[in-house]
């Protein structure tokens, strides 16, 4: 649980500081805009901003039963957070794997990956695409409608 929120925590621990360090130096405005810049990235980086994540294999079950593509990511990954911000509220339609949640998924992308956790990869009809373009994920998320 502190892996998938070490990263917010982080930019919110900063933003804390960095505002208190202005605020003593007679500067509380700035301390104010900083901390409250901080707390959106601390936000962007926390697993609220994705859809609810389930496991590898429960995400593979339903992804066979309903057609819907699989996404497997990972907190702090910019590709992983710019491809949710392009699907909006297209991004319920397609099952989320944590990868740090779920060693089951961390496996099915390492043996995609040659070994390597890129996210996101994303599995579409059986194949998977690692990085795709999140336009093309769009679109697809649209014809399965």
């Amino acid at each position: 649980m502190v892996r998938r929120w070490g990263l917010a925590l982080v930019w919110v621990v900063c933003g804390v500081f960095a505002a208190a360090g202005t605020g003593l130096r007679g500067v509380p405005g700035v301390g104010l805009v900083v901390l409250v810049v901080c707390l959106g990235v601390a936000g962007v980086h926390s697993p609220l901003v994705f859809p609810r994540s389930v496991g590898a294999l429960e995400a593979q079950r339903r992804s066979a039963l309903d057609g819907r593509p699989v996404v497997y990511w990972r907190p702090g990954c910019a590709y992983c957070l710019r491809l949710r911000m392009r699907l909006g509220r297209g991004a319920r339609r397609l099952h989320w794997v944590d990868i740090w949640r779920d060693q089951d998924g961390a496996a099915v992308v390492r043996a995609i990956n040659d070994g390597n956790e890129t996210v996101p990869t994303v599995i579409v009809d059986g194949r998977p695409h690692t990085n795709p373009d999140p336009g093309w994920v769009c679109k697809v998320v649209r014809a399965d409608v």
